[in-house]
């Protein structure tokens, strides 16, 4: 009794007997989340619970529905294009990145990063054709690009606890990738159909402005905890501050059809404000480098001249400082 307890068991446990079914089943979810009919329709709640399904499962069958979106937005970008199924897989992915547990979020991310070696990005769809459904295949060129920014966002908190507990890097780098988010919204086409008339455009609509409500709601809180700080900052993360917060206000201006892709007016704001501080950082920090640089002795005292022929042989020594001098290097 104890041997056939021990062989189902491994039966059971057999990744090789799951992998077929949990494939299968994976394929037959995506078929039906994302079929052509009704090409206006965005997926069912339905289907969207039955994909959400795989994350509560084993990290098997998550990366089986990963792999089957993969193959799906592939074989929808192939030809002429498919843009009712290629909107409807990044809608439905949308959807699991936000919704899905850590396991299915992190085959997700597998999958549709791209891939380091072969270059492989199932995402890259800027040029997918428009053909007659122009609409749809502009919403999917454009939902393709904030897809792709959007996993790469970190983990991120606007708990005040949360952001205190973050160096000045990390803080200046999590600013910068929710700015890349907004700047993405801003480029989304202005739909040219009614809400009635094409749900599936207006849902990918919807969740757009989620995401920019979101980036909106992250880049404030830490606008404000920055400004908190901004006298602790060093050169190099000044100098990033200023760049990335330039971003944050070109992302304010939208067309005036589109009002909503453009970020909150006091938040641009309280971003200007603060760009203007922290470029007066950035002046006093470079101005007191090159006192640094005037006044070390070690710098002069160590300065050295190496003797580098130009080409030929026959030319000028090009003159180096010491490599033991860590600061900015001067110009000669």
């Amino acid at each position: 009794m104890g041997l056939k307890l021990l062989r189902l068991a491994a039966t059971l446990l057999s990744p090789g007997a799951a992998s077929p079914a949990s494939g299968a089943d994976a394929q037959g979810a995506v078929l039906r989340a994302t079929a052509h009919h009704p090409s206006t329709a965005p997926p069912s709640a339905h289907h969207l619970d039955a994909l959400l399904a795989f994350g509560r499962g084993s990290r098997l069958s998550a990366a089986a529905l990963a792999s089957a979106f993969t193959d799906r937005l592939r074989a929808a970008a192939s030809g002429g294009g498919d843009a009712a199924v290629a909107l409807k897989c990044l809608v439905a992915l949308r959807v699991l990145l936000a919704r899905g547990a850590f396991i299915l979020r992190d085959q997700l991310l597998v999958a549709l990063l791209r891939h380091p070696a072969s270059g492989r990005n199932p995402l890259a769809l800027a040029a997918f054709p428009l053909g007659r459904s122009f609409a749809a295949a502009s919403w999917v060129r454009f939902s393709a690009r904030l897809l792709e920014v959007l996993l790469l966002l970190p983990d991120a908190s606007c708990d005040p606890d949360h952001l205190t507990a973050l160096p000045n890097p990390r803080l200046v780098s999590e600013l910068a990738a929710f700015a890349s988010v907004a700047a993405a919204v801003r480029q989304a086409p202005p739909p040219s159909c009614a809400p009635q008339a094409h749900a599936l455009v207006w849902e990918a609509v919807r969740l757009a402005e989620e995401d920019r409500v979101t980036a909106e709601r992250n880049i404030a809180a830490r606008v404000r905890e920055m400004g908190e700080r901004l006298d602790t900052l060093g050169l190099a993360d000044a100098m990033e501050l200023v760049c990335v917060l330039k971003r944050v206000e070109e992302s304010a201006a939208s067309p005036p059809e589109w009002k909503w892709a453009g970020l909150d007016e006091a938040v641009v704001a309280d971003a200007r404000r603060l760009r203007e501080r922290a470029e007066e950082v950035l002046l006093r920090r470079t101005e007191q480098d090159r006192r640094l640089l005037r006044r070390d002795p070690a710098w002069s005292a160590s300065a050295r001249v190496a003797m580098l022929p130009a080409r030929g042989g026959d030319g000028p020594a090009v003159r180096f400082g010491s490599s033991r001098w860590s600061g900015a290097v001067p110009s000669w």
